[in-house]
């Protein structure tokens, strides 16, 4: 079983922000699969469906970003899932507006989404996918939360695509082929 968990944080007032791309892309696989994250629990909202024969776990966790640690280790904890079956979806502001990068392991990059997951699991060897949103000129508190600009925007929604169609080909043909493919 894999468990693939978009970061971000609960409430209309995050919705379209910077900040809430993970949960974007989890919705945009879900939707382009027909099926919905309706499910709550373990301080989330999941849907546990079978993809190309493999049975997985789409989660958004509720717990707002700083925190998402303890709400994944719960869920993948519950269902038994190892950590080299769970893929960590994010927002990067190392990356410009558009790309995404897949990663088998590394540091939190100052995100601290992923900063908090490497701390409960007690290790940088978490599989994770970076969706850029690139670098702010002043705050970067006021910029990930911040809304995109239209052009910024764009970029972003196809990125979203791009991430939701490398899941599958992960789920498919394994990560080393996602990654060959989409970074």
């Amino acid at each position: 079983m894999k468990l693939i968990v978009g970061l971000g944080n609960p409430g209309k007032k995050y919705e379209k922000t910077r900040h809430n791309l993970g949960y974007r892309v989890i919705d945009r696989l879900a939707d382009s699969l027909g099926f919905d994250i309706d499910k709550e629990a373990f301080n989330g909202f999941y849907a546990k469906e079978s993809i190309f024969g493999e049975q997985v776990l789409l989660f958004k966790p509720t717990t707002y970003m700083n925190m998402s640690g303890t709400a994944v280790q719960e869920i993948a904890s519950f269902f038994k899932i190892e950590l080299p079956d769970i893929l960590i979806i994010y927002d990067d502001m190392a990356l410009e507006p558009g790309r995404i990068r897949l990663r088998p392991a590394g540091s939190s990059g100052g995100h601290n989404g992923i900063q908090n997951i490497i701390e409960v699991f007690k290790t940088e060897d978490i599989k994770r996918m970076r969706i850029g949103i690139g670098e702010p000129e002043n705050n970067g508190i006021d910029y990930v939360l911040g809304k995109p600009t239209k052009a910024q925007a764009e970029l972003i929604d196809i990125a979203i695509g791009e991430a939701s169609e490398a899941i599958k080909d992960y789920l498919r043909n394994g990560f080393t082929s996602a990654m060959a493919k989409y970074n």
